[in-house]
């Protein structure tokens, strides 16, 4: 009796596997918000190191990935976290040696860019958002530190929600890592959210 019904068991599993793969295939691979969203905001992560001889590869990420997202058409700039409905994090990847830590570089001057919404000229650098919890201090009131750090050589963006308190501490919607992926003028890891945006909607709207 028992063997009779492990092998009706079985029947039933293997009829219902094809049911199932079906249903992952129409799943959606990114959540409504982020395809409903409209305003991003590009940061450089608190904690995001850069090498001692290239002190500005985060911040040429920044602005390569900003003027990609805006060639691209989808999204609008926005200029602070309140505003963005995403939070899109670019991290440059480090092989093993020196790097500076909250680098006065990454702290941008307000400039007006085709697509930053409600952006104006100012010659001051303004302070990064916190974006995290704040530790002791601050992140915008430490100077730069330089230190040893083992990382990983690949690029990394990470799409955050927005409209939050610090948005960067929740986990990402949404993730890339490539080698070289936040070079521009192309910007492998915006082309691959972009893919992935698409893909995402294509399922939406099967039957």
């Amino acid at each position: 009796m028992s063997s009779r019904v492990s092998i009706i068991l079985l029947s039933l599993f293997l009829l219902s596997a094809p049911h199932l793969h079906a249903k992952n295939k129409k799943k959606q691979l990114l959540p409504d918000y982020i395809l409903q969203a409209q305003y991003v905001l590009v940061v450089i992560p608190p904690d995001a190191g850069e090498a001692l001889m290239n002190p500005r590869e985060n911040r040429d990420a920044q602005d390569d990935v900003e003027r990609a997202i805006v060639k691209w058409g989808r999204f609008r700039l926005a200029t602070n976290p309140q505003d963005a409905d995403l939070i899109i994090a670019v991290r440059k990847g480090n092989k093993s040696g020196p790097v500076i830590s909250h680098s006065p570089v990454d702290n941008r001057p307000v400039i007006f860019q085709p697509g930053v919404a409600d952006a104006s000229v100012g010659p001051e650098p303004t302070r990064r958002p916190d974006l995290t919890q704040p530790v002791p201090g601050g992140y915008g009131n430490r100077g730069p530190q330089l230190s040893s750090q083992i990382g990983s050589s690949e690029d990394t963006l990470e799409v955050y929600m927005g409209r939050g308190e610090y948005p960067l501490d929740a986990p990402a919607l949404w993730r890339y890592s490539a080698k070289d992926s936040l070079n521009g003028p192309q910007v492998d890891a915006v082309g691959q959210f972009r893919k992935a945006i698409d893909e995402s909607e294509k399922q939406r709207h099967k039957p």
